[in-house]
């Protein structure tokens, strides 16, 4: 009799674990695929406000340019164009960050810094753990109680 029910509780035991195994996996899924779907929502943003400031930059350096280039033709100083150049600098990065292939190159080179530049990425101290958080809690608790 005792067997029957050892044998009926082993059973009942592994589906449970069976069943907590499957729920922790769906449940990482899920986490998985909200925070991949958080980044791609925050990049869309990045890229939307990109090309909105384009908009804007744009027609200031337009705006700057004739004027400026008006101005070294009146007063015959080429001096006036030197503000030009670092602004088509900035016009440019704005333009290959909205509309070229800057994020495609930041991505290839971040997947190339993953790949041959592991120890660049390493955190101060190693990886956090549940002892370092527990100890740092006790140092700063006043409420702490050793038992």
């Amino acid at each position: 009799m005792g067997f029957i029910f050892s044998k009926s509780m082993n059973e009942s035991m592994k589906n449970q674990k069976e069943f907590m195994l499957m729920s922790a996996r769906l449940q990482l899924e899920r986490q998985l695929i909200m925070q991949s779907e958080m980044r791609e929502r925050q990049m869309a943003m990045q890229i939307a406000w990109s090309r909105e400031f384009l908009k804007y930059f744009g027609t200031f350096f337009g705006f700057a340019a004739i004027s400026l280039t008006a101005g070294a033709i009146k007063k015959k100083k080429p001096a006036f164009l030197v503000p030009i150049v670092p602004l088509s600098f900035i016009l440019t990065y704005q333009y290959d960050l909205g509309y070229g292939t800057l994020l495609e190159r930041m991505k290839g080179e971040a997947e190339d810094i993953l790949e041959t530049e592991k120890s660049k990425l390493q955190l101060p101290r190693g990886m956090i753990t549940f002892e370092s958080i527990e100890k740092a809690r006790k140092e700063q608790s006043k409420f702490f109680i050793d038992k």
